[in-house]
């Protein structure tokens, strides 16, 4: 755990994803809807999506990202994207 203004920390919250994607959970919100923070996090393990907002587990890229990881990822993606074929 860290303080709120740690939380909301783009810098702090980078390093600690990139050192374990659990961290994600510990965010800020506004952070967890960060395209850039959570594809770093979901590149290093696709679990992150778990993690990220909801308009980023509806974000197809970011999905296929951690989808190609894992294909167990695929049960943290938007509904839509679950169901879609292509």
């Amino acid at each position: 755990f860290a303080a709120p203004c740690l939380q909301a920390r783009k810098d702090i919250v980078l390093q600690a994803v990139l050192r374990d994607v659990d961290g994600l959970a510990f965010a800020a919100p506004q952070l967890q809807a960060d395209r850039e923070l959570v594809l770093a996090a979901i590149r290093r393990e696709g679990a992150a999506l778990a993690f990220a907002a909801p308009s980023l587990k509806a974000d197809r890229e970011i999905v296929l990202e951690a989808v190609r990881q894992d294909w167990r990822c695929l049960g943290c993606a938007a509904g839509a994207l679950r169901a879609d074929r292509d």
